[in-house]
């Protein structure tokens, strides 16, 4: 009995809330890049979302250490809550450096980028909502593909976004900022394809 509840439970609970934190943050960074003037707030917020993912990850990871059974092997846990986690850092990195370099404004770049996370990570949530019943996974299969072409198209948009900003190169210092801003920003929407990568991994291993 000791084992049932973390393996129904408890372990899908904090799946859940996690990419919730991650899909809140995502929405947050595309606002802020909507709202601007309006940054610390939203980046603010950000990092609140940030600090309550990670409590979510420590208290799973915790857990792993108390509970005989676990819903899928320790080390696919571990990684799935890992990437979650790499996503929603990148994302507090990439809002944080738009304060600390004191930019002006997102260009369009940014908010692209910034609209591909929101999709990428919904579908990254509804994804591990489903990972409560593989039996019956409900197109789960689908939006790891549709996760899977987003980070193709996240790709694209940073390198014309890099391309554009070298080709217009007046100001080295900036060019510096804001290819950096555009790093973290695509390493985030990479992070939820890692995510995607190992729940095609954990459905195949428990299927």
């Amino acid at each position: 009995m000791f084992s049932i509840i973390p393996r129904d439970t408890v372990f899908f609970d904090m799946f859940e809330q996690s990419a919730d934190f991650v899909a809140r943050a995502a929405v947050i960074y595309c606002e802020l890049m909507a709202d601007f003037p309006r940054r610390d707030d939203h980046i603010k917020r950000i990092r609140q979302a940030e600090h309550d993912n990670d409590e979510i990850v420590h208290k799973a990871l915790a857990r792993m250490d108390t509970v005989f059974i676990t819903p899928f092997d320790r080390e696919d846990i571990h990684i799935l809550l890992k990437n979650m986690d790499d996503v929603i850092d990148e994302i507090d990195a990439a809002a944080k450096r738009l304060a600390i370099y004191k930019i002006d404004a997102p260009d369009k770049w940014l908010t692209k980028q910034s609209q591909l996370l929101v999709k990428s990570t919904a579908l990254l949530r509804d994804a591990v909502n489903r990972l409560r019943d593989l039996k019956r996974p409900n197109g789960l299969q689908q939006k790891l593909v549709e996760i899977h072409l987003i980070e193709n198209e996240g790709d694209e948009n940073n390198h014309a976004a890099v391309a554009e900003l070298f080709e217009n190169a007046s100001d080295p210092l900036r060019v510096i900022k804001m290819k950096e801003i555009y790093d973290f920003t695509e390493r985030a929407i990479d992070s939820c394809e890692d995510t995607a990568d190992i729940i095609e991994a954990i459905v195949l291993k428990n299927t």
